[in-house]
């Protein structure tokens, strides 16, 4: 970390000096010459980040480095800060007068006299730093081979896990649920962080039989600070969001505990369900919420994961066999595992398997060790044993005699020091975020920009970098991904418990960040992030921290001051880069905020803030200004003084129907939007301030990413234009003003060659032809269009279309999916296609396809025929059809038909197979079940592993889940024909 922290002074102090020479006149070679000695020593840095233990000398002297460079640092923004403060926005363009002033000569002066104080200590550490390598017998090594850091392969990064050792636990665990009593039960399942239970316990939640046992299903993780009632309101979500149409109840954001858990406990009561905790660290935590989950005698279930065995045995006292111990990996799954992780073919070379076992006994069985081992060796060249053995010889010797769970910290600290500088600091951060929450990958990668963390590299933005750096974290198995996209790409992450404590405790070393979770919390003076969770006074204790530069602050009403308070954040913390607000009741811009002018990222997102004063053109240093979810509608001219403004979010969704439909609101525009020309990403802006609006698009040719609301046809030609010069567009976005306003993109003529997501919301005369050359596009969105002709063969031949949404788009009788079309297509949406009454899918078409929703699509008669075909197909969704669709769907045909004969089984297995019914039906309502089993197109889709369907009765939303029959269900489970 010091490495990398001495390199980014290293970069700051060569711009300072080539920038404001002729202001340093007199000190330059002083500057020049702590420049140099750091140089000197950054590569004996190199070595020693790389150490798992200094010894005291070695953390003296690293100590003293990183004092030094924090010190020059303070010194060179301080001096900045005094140039800028007195004399405003003419120091960037008149340096000559400035250095003329009286003022800059005092300012000349003080940063004279201190960066000479400074040289005497380099001077100092120099010495010790020699004397410390001639002791100890050191030969200064060699940076050719560090100078270049490594960079994770481009391309998606999320695959499908290759799990190993968890199927047998699996299949346990489902048994217990799908076969348990009629009487609520608790099962806990109990192990060492590091072995995976949170993934078991996904595998086990996200299975197609227990998905059809369940109807409500809810996924919690506690983590040690929880807030009970965040979660009551999180579990009400979850409850409601499988219900689709159902909506939520209105004043769920204002109930206290006791209304919202009398919300669950109503809701549940005559329901099967299924929640699972995880992560119950205490007791008390399932103290507090046992009781919101009602005893109901219909088969309901509560699946918690821990670490301690007193709280599983607290949780499962009236259920004692029901505590799962979850054991390490047997030494066969452990080698199998490490040789999927670390080998290309999943072999071991014979040179390698000596050395490979005895790395791997080290790891005793940990999937997270072994993950994070072979994060380590997949570095490594295979071809010489001798990096190997270095390995093996570095994790220590007497591990054996330490507890499995210090070995397996040993090992993850291992992959840590094995990282190159420039992601030391990138994983540190992730310590900065409260335990147990989704992390955005961009909130990441914006905030690692602003911080220093990333460099320029030739044809590469900053944030191309960072990903590369964020996808390699990834495949190191350092950070988990919680949530992807349909065509891989990330949007939340996390990192394991296990890494999470060793990054906490480099960061407290390394004075990283100070996280503030209690009022009286301390923290050192020199502290240069602080994090607060949970500690309202927290903030009080700001204006001691006059080196801060990042301020990041979670957790809403608990941790924020009032308004008069924040003043001290302006006082004392001038040097701030970086400030997060993200989710607290701010209602009005800070004005404070304003003489933060080093400000690099700021973040308002789901405030209450609603306007923008003129005088945010004083943050000229500004980069991302995130106003996403707050109320802001117009942005005041002034904001285009701010050049350096890459990351532009403007938009928030509101519910304005009973249908729960999302309408996105933008903002308002300064005329010469153009101005801002590093924008890469500009959301959402409304079109109807003029023509001249989209013509000013044309030169931010830096633009990604671009969302436009209120669109008119007559925009279209100037749009167009704009459009054919932004050739780094990744992503666009166009909403016309009205449903029947039309979006003419007809004059594009030369389509940007990368997009990769397209989102059409307005009428279209005509798919236009250059979007058949869109050879980059992952995903598709197209809404209200009502094309006349089908837009199928128009899009069948895309080489990389992933997600393909359609929403009133054809007014046809018929869709036809042809041979060989679509053929990385894996998910389709077909939604309001009123007047359509049949779907035709060729054999060979849509190979890849695993999800088919079909919404609202009244006239349509039957399921899509040649559907069997599809071999990848894992869920059918089927929202809003009518009757006679879902019972053709049936097994049986009829309405409440839910399976085949079960009259003629015995009574016995009769009941076990009620039990894995969806439906919490009476025993005399299934003695109606029709045991014909004629339902007519239920042969087309009884391979499907889930079919979903939401259809209204009697003004009433129901749900039916589909389910395997009754005689595949013997066959997996032959234990039933007892």
């Amino acid at each position: 970390m010091t490495e990398g922290l001495v390199t980014f002074l290293l970069t700051k102090l060569a711009g300072f000096i080539q920038e404001e020479e002729r202001l340093l006149t007199g000190v330059k070679e002083e500057a020049e010459y702590i420049g140099y000695e750091l140089q000197f020593m950054l590569v004996f840095l190199r070595a020693a980040d790389a150490m798992e233990e200094y010894d005291d000398g070695l953390k003296v002297l690293v100590q003293s480095v990183r004092d030094v460079a924090y010190d020059m640092e303070d010194i060179l923004d301080l001096f900045r800060l005094r140039l800028t403060r007195d004399h405003g926005d003419k120091f960037c363009s008149s340096v000559q007068t400035i250095s003329n002033s009286i003022i800059t000569l005092k300012a000349r002066r003080q940063i004279a006299s201190k960066i000479q104080a400074l040289k005497s200590r380099v001077i100092n550490i120099s010495e010790a730093h020699r004397r410390y390598l001639i002791r100890n017998n050191i030969t200064e090594p060699s940076s050719s081979s560090t100078l270049t850091p490594r960079v994770a392969r481009p391309g998606n990064i999320v695959e499908e896990a290759n799990i190993v050792g968890i199927e047998k636990p699996k299949k346990h665990l489902i048994g217990w649920l799908v076969r348990g009593r009629s009487e609520r039960e608790v099962i806990s399942v109990v192990g060492m962080g590091g072995l995976g239970k949170t993934t078991l316990v996904s595998k086990v939640y996200n299975d197609a039989d227990v998905k059809k046992h369940f109807r409500s299903r809810v996924w919690i993780t506690l983590s040690p600070s929880f807030k009970e009632e965040d979660l009551l309101r999180d579990i009400i979500q979850q409850l409601f969001r499988l219900l689709q149409k159902t909506t939520v109840p209105q004043g769920v954001d204002s109930m206290d505990s006791d209304r919202l858990k009398n919300v669950i406990i109503k809701f549940l009561q005559q329901r099967r369900y299924l929640i699972v905790l995880d992560g119950v660290w205490h007791t008390d935590a399932w103290d507090a919420f046992e009781p919101v989950f009602p005893i109901n005698n219909r088969g309901s279930c509560i699946l918690l994961t821990t670490r301690k065995t007193e709280v599983a045995v607290t949780a499962c006292i009236e259920f004692p066999d029901k505590v799962y111990n979850l054991d390490p990996l047997s030494p066969e799954e452990s080698w199998n595992l490490f040789c999927k992780k670390v080998f290309p073919n999943s072999h071991c070379p014979k040179h390698l398997k000596d050395v490979s076992e005895r790395i791997l006994g080290r790891c005793e069985g940990l999937p997270l060790a072994i993950e994070a081992m072979s994060g380590v060796l997949a570095t490594r060249d295979r071809s010489k044993i001798d990096e190997w053995e270095m390995v093996y010889r570095s994790l220590g010797a007497g591990l054996e005699d330490n507890s499995r769970w210090r070995n397996a910290l040993r090992i993850v600290s291992l992959s840590y020091y094995d990282l190159p500088y420039h992601l030391k600091s990138c994983l540190l951060y992730f310590s900065i975020f409260p335990e147990g929450i989704p992390i955005q990958r961009m909130r990441l990668i914006r905030l690692w920009i602003a911080e220093g963390f990333v460099k320029g590299r030739e044809g590469m933005t900053l944030e191309e970098v960072a990903e590369f750096f964020f996808n390699e974290l990834i495949q190191r198995s350092l950070v988990q991904v919680v949530e992807a996209t349909s065509y891989g790409q990330v949007k939340t992450c996390r990192v394991h418990d296990l890494v999470r404590e060793i990054l906490i405790k480099k960061a407290k070393e390394q004075e990283f960040v100070a996280i503030a979770k209690e009022q009286n919390m301390d923290w050192s003076e020199k502290v240069r992030r602080v994090s607060i969770h949970n500690a309202r006074a927290s903030m009080r204790r700001i204006h001691g921290a006059s080196r801060l530069r990042s301020l990041l602050v979670f957790w809403g009403t608990d941790s924020f001051p009032e308004p008069h308070k924040f003043n001290s954040l302006s006082s004392r913390s001038r040097l701030l880069t970086v400030l997060d607000l993200e989710g607290t009741p701010l209602k009005e811009f800070p004005n404070e905020v304003f003489s933060l002018i080093f400000l690099k990222y700021l973040s308002l997102r789901s405030t209450m803030v609603n306007s923008i004063p003129s005088s945010i053109s004083k943050l000229q240093n500004l980069e991302s200004l995130d106003l996403k979810h707050a109320q802001v509608t117009e942005l005041p001219a002034d904001i285009l003084k701010l050049q350096k403004l890459r990351h532009l979010l403007v938009y928030r969704f509101e519910t304005e129907s009973e249908d729960q439909i999302l309408n996105k609101h933008g903002f308002k525009a300064p005329d010469q939007i153009g101005n801002l020309i590093s924008l890469q990403k500009l959301c959402f802006l409304e079109a109807d301030q003029g023509q001249k609006l989209m013509s000013e698009l044309g030169r931010l040719i830096h633009l990604r990413r671009l969302g436009i609301l209120k669109f008119r046809k007559e925009d279209g030609r100037d749009l167009c234009s704009s459009i054919d010069k932004l050739m780094k567009l990744r992503a666009l976005s166009v909403t016309s003003i009205t449903e029947s306003e039309v979006i003419d993109l007809e004059h594009l003529t030369s389509p940007p060659q990368f997009l990769q997501r397209l989102y059409l919301t307005g009428r279209l005369e005509r798919i236009p032809d250059w979007m058949r050359s869109l050879d980059s596009l992952v995903k598709l969105v197209l809404k209200w269009s009502r094309l006349r002709e089908d837009p199928l063969q128009f899009l069948q031949d895309l080489p990389n279309l992933v997600h393909l949404d359609f929403v009133q788009v054809y007014s046809g009788e018929e869709l036809h999916f042809s041979h060989k079309g679509f053929k990385k297509l894996k998910v389709l949406g077909l939604n309001k296609l009123e007047r359509l009454k049949s779907i035709t899918v060729q054999k060979g078409a849509l190979p890849s396809l695993q999800k088919l929703v079909v919404e609202g699509c009244k006239q349509l008669q039957k399921v899509p025929s040649g559907i069997k075909h599809l071999a990848m197909l894992k869920a059918l969704d089927f929202f809003d059809m009518p009757h006679d669709f879902v019972k053709r769907l049936r097994p049986d045909g009829t309405e409440q038909g839910a399976a085949r004969s079960f009259l003629r089984m015995p009574a016995v297995q009769f009941i076990k197979i009620l039990q894995m019914l969806p439906f919490d039906m009476p025993y005399d309502f299934m003695r109606k079940i029709h045991p014909g089993g004629d339902g007519e197109d239920y042969h087309e889709v009884r391979n499907v592993p889930e079919i979903y369907c939401t259809y209204q009765k009697n003004g009433n939303w129901e749900i039916y889940y589909n389910y395997a029959r009754p005689d595949i269900l013997l066959k997996r489970r032959p234990d039933w024909k007892q």
